[in-house]
């Protein structure tokens, strides 16, 4: 039997380095395209409206100009959307977090009865779509006299987000070598002990990622929060933009300067904690 050449066996170098730069060039083309639809957005926002209906929406501004931005923070109290976003938006990233954690706990570490079916009553739940979810929960919060405030959407979505936590940190908890667990309780460790001294820690890249996540998510909630929330002075960004979208008829350099003002905060939100993201991800990947 004769053996094949080693050379034929072997990429050259060359060969190796084109295919690195071809997959560099086509994930370079992939971000531009990502990126062009937010770049349109951002030229237009600073445009007067003359300019964009003597240019196109495709020019570069012939004056910069940040009228269209004031005019649409003054017209919706942009101030107030902003702080009713942030606020929500972070409780529900840190309720949910916390919910998510006990609740596997229970589930992962505890392995309490009927944790099959409970895991498969949370996996349903982020199955569920939010229009059948819309009546029972506008009655509740009336009965509960909750309704038009923000802590009915924090409750809301606080739960929601948390079915999909429960479900994630479940599956992580399982893994948990129960050695390092029964070492923890004979040395003294009671429950809560265990989970906020020993599992928390280690588990502190995911709880990362997913405080990441359900802000984000949070933020770009519209549905809920636009039934749930009547009353001006406590709406979100989302709705702002949405509402005055369907009312009124804006010209384009304003819809575009409400459009930045509505995805900058969470696009500012996602660059201070892409690093913690990353982390998060890289280690769960490596677990």
């Amino acid at each position: 039997m004769t053996s094949l050449p080693l050379k034929s066996t072997l990429k050259k170098p060359h060969q190796a380095g084109f295919g690195r730069y071809l997959v560099l060039a086509a994930l370079i083309i992939a971000v531009l395209i990502v990126l062009l639809p937010f770049a349109i957005v951002v030229i237009n926002a600073f445009k007067t409206p003359t300019d964009y209906a003597s240019n196109g929406p495709l020019s570069w501004p012939s004056e910069w100009s940040i009228d269209g931005i004031v005019a649409f923070w003054q017209r919706v109290d942009y101030s107030q959307k902003l702080l009713n976003s942030l606020l929500i938006s972070a409780s529900v990233a840190v309720i949910g977090v916390l919910l998510s954690l006990l609740n596997a706990f229970a589930l992962g570490i505890g392995r309490i009865k009927g944790r099959v079916w409970l895991l498969i009553l949370f996996m349903v739940a982020n199955t569920l779509p939010q229009e059948s979810l819309v009546y029972p929960l506008y009655y509740l919060s009336k009965e509960f006299d909750l309704y038009n405030t923000r802590f009915v959407v924090i409750l809301i979505f606080s739960v929601i987000q948390s079915a999909f936590g429960t479900y994630l940190l479940s599956s992580v908890f399982s893994t948990f070598p129960k050695e390092m667990l029964e070492a923890a309780m004979l040395d003294g460790c009671n429950k809560l002990q265990l989970l906020f001294k020993i599992i928390v820690p280690v588990s502190r890249p995911t709880l990362s990622v997913l405080f990441t996540f359900f802000f984000i998510w949070t933020w770009n909630e519209f549905f809920l929060p636009l039934i749930l929330l009547i009353s001006n002075d406590r709406q979100t960004v989302p709705i702002a933009v949405g509402v005055l979208q369907g009312q009124r008829n804006m010209e384009a350099t304003l819809s575009s300067a409400s459009a930045l003002l509505g995805i900058l905060p969470c696009f500012i939100f996602f660059l201070i904690f892409q690093r913690t993201l990353t982390k998060g991800i890289a280690a769960g990947s490596v677990k």
